[in-house]
């Protein structure tokens, strides 16, 4: 009995520390900017064209893309033709290619899970795909027009920018059901989670906002106010190693550097007109903005500054994805030739 008693005892273990907690909290501030915006780069085009591998669909718009860099799948959403391209970066090829998706902008592949979430905005929902059989596992309704999304790991919780209904809706990724429904008081643009502060950053764009989100909570802690010279604020990437945030103005083509330390801007730099999607490539030190305009805006960061490095252009190349293993990019082009094709590029000074 009494070594009945001592495994019991040891199976139990210590109580697990709880979450940590959202840490940009308090009361709203202003990221004022008082510099210069310097004139655009005329640079040579930074990168170099690889190949240009086709893709499956229509010859119609693609929107955003997820690399996950542990297995080397990339999602691509190919809004126009409502599907999910799934593409192998290590093999140069598509994987699969997933009906279902109608007029699907936002994606997501989150490995803890063992899911993949997508944004339908054709359905108003979010499409859940199982990652081994990329069979679809279950539709989330609610959203408007689902966007962006993010993974917020401690709460396993998953939140999806509603850009005309102007919220964020959160998803527990358990029981694929939504907890909650944050009002933002503007249009949604892009959902971030921050795993520097563990909190989840949404831009507001009509609001020319940023809404700080505790996920553990679902309410939002903070509003940070953008200078007018990065506004309706859309693309957000986090660069959580150095503490800062990204920021994609869509009606001033510019971009916001945001100190995530003393929520002030460090910078503003042009971009291409329309900006939407952002990449970053951390060991390059490499960020990639991607355009409407089919300018695709390529920055280095020096000295803890970001440099212009030049602008690569090509038709509707408003999509970006970078792998910062082998450093390619990749760019969904809706229509080369008739065809729609996934355009492979590398750094021009790479060998």
């Amino acid at each position: 009995m009494l070594t009945h008693a001592f495994m019991a005892l040891t199976l139990v273990g210590p109580p697990k520390a709880p979450p940590p907690a959202c840490s940009l909290g308090g009361p709203a501030v202003d990221a004022r900017w008082s510099g210069t915006i310097p004139p655009a780069s005329t640079a040579d085009p930074p990168l170099r064209v690889v190949t240009d591998v086709p893709l499956p669909g229509s010859a119609s718009r693609f929107d955003y893309q997820n690399l996950e860099a542990a297995s080397g799948r990339l999602y691509i959403s190919h809004m126009g033709a409502g599907q999910l391209v799934v593409f192998d970066v290590r093999a140069g090829r598509v994987m699969a290619n997933l009906d279902g998706f109608p007029a699907v902008t936002g994606v997501l592949g989150v490995p803890a899970e063992h899911r993949a979430y997508a944004s339908a905005t054709g359905d108003h929902a979010v499409v859940v795909v199982d990652d081994s059989t990329l069979q679809i596992v279950a539709r989330v309704q609610g959203p408007r027009f689902p966007d962006g999304i993010a993974y917020a790991p401690e709460q396993r919780r998953v939140f999806i920018s509603d850009e005309s209904g102007r919220r964020d809706f959160v998803i527990d990724a358990t029981t694929n059901t939504v907890v909650a429904q944050i009002e933002l008081g503007g249009e949604a643009g892009n959902t971030q989670y921050d795993p520097g502060s563990h909190c989840v950053i949404v831009a507001v764009q009509t609001a020319n906002q940023l809404a700080v989100i505790d996920p553990a909570t679902a309410t939002i802690v903070r509003r940070i106010t953008l200078d007018q010279a990065v506004r309706y604020p859309h693309g957000v990437y986090i660069d959580a190693a150095h503490r800062r945030a990204f920021i994609a103005g869509q009606e001033s083509a510019t971009l916001g550097v945001l100190d995530l330390q003393t929520l002030q801007l460090r910078q503003v730099l042009p971009i291409g007109s329309d900006p939407d999607v952002l990449a970053f490539d951390p060991t390059l030190g490499r960020l990639y903005v991607a355009a409407d305009s089919g300018v695709v805006a390529v920055l280095e960061e020096r000295d803890a500054s970001l440099a212009q490095l030049g602008w690569y252009r090509a038709p509707k190349a408003h999509s970006v994805a970078v792998d910062p293993a082998t450093h390619r990019v990749y760019l969904p082009l809706a229509d080369v030739s008739g065809h729609p094709v996934l355009r492979v590029l590398v750094p021009s000074d790479s060998h």
